[in-house]
């Protein structure tokens, strides 16, 4: 038997592309709430409501404390003993999402530090409302800055996806293991989908490298 059969490697990939296609869902879906989730912590945090920061540090620190797959498998499997019954689809989807907005917090939370004080000082000296001040004179200098970091949090999810497979997505590594145990050939699905991550987050690296070139100083 030969290493590579071309035949069957070829006869595989519209499946693979139909599992990829998952993963890119759930990548997507999983990128927008990580990045609104972080940007409404970053900015709950900001307020320095002392009882509120203290308990959206504790869950930020306990997510980022936590494996995700830990995360996920207590989504999929302990909630429905409390009567919270979720599709894989969606566990992924919010697992992930919940996840990275940990992350993207601190990242949105450095892009606001990183806003002088004066932006804040004319502001208030302009008796703009709090709502105005955030969406009009910080967040637009804020969230530029740090775009290359969010960027890099939204390719590692793609690359973390796979772990669903623990709780039975059928993305496009998960695709790869059911084709290799019906065939008993694993070479072919598992390179195609490593290839297949590779053609998506090498590109997208290289757009987070140029934005990193293009916002550091001259």
């Amino acid at each position: 038997m030969p290493l590579w059969d071309w035949g069957y490697a070829v006869s595989i990939v519209p499946e693979l592309l139909r599992a990829l296609l998952v993963t890119i869902e759930i990548t997507l879906l999983g990128s927008v709430l990580a990045l609104l989730l972080g940007l409404v912590i970053a900015v709950v945090r900001r307020a320095r409501t002392p009882v509120v920061d203290q308990v959206v540090w504790a869950l930020v620190e306990f997510i980022r404390s936590t494996p995700l797959l830990v995360q996920v498998f207590f989504l999929f499997f302990v909630l429905p003993q409390f009567g919270i019954v979720l599709s894989a689809f969606v566990v992924g989807v919010v697992g992930l999402g919940v996840h990275y907005a940990a992350y993207t917090s601190e990242v949105y939370r450095a892009g606001i530090d990183a806003v002088p004080v004066g932006q804040w000082e004319a502001a208030t000296a302009l008796s703009l409302p709090r709502s105005r001040t955030w969406t009009g004179v910080i967040l637009p200098q804020a969230i530029p800055r740090v775009l290359p970091a969010l960027g890099n949090y939204v390719i590692s999810m793609f690359k973390e996806v796979p772990l669903l497979l623990g709780i039975g997505v059928v993305e496009v590594v998960n695709k790869a293991k059911e084709i290799s145990s019906e065939t008993f050939r694993p070479t072919e699905p598992y390179t195609i989908a490593g290839l297949l991550f590779l053609l998506l987050s090498y590109p997208a690296s290289i757009l987070v490298r140029r934005l990193e070139r293009r916002r550091a100083p001259a």
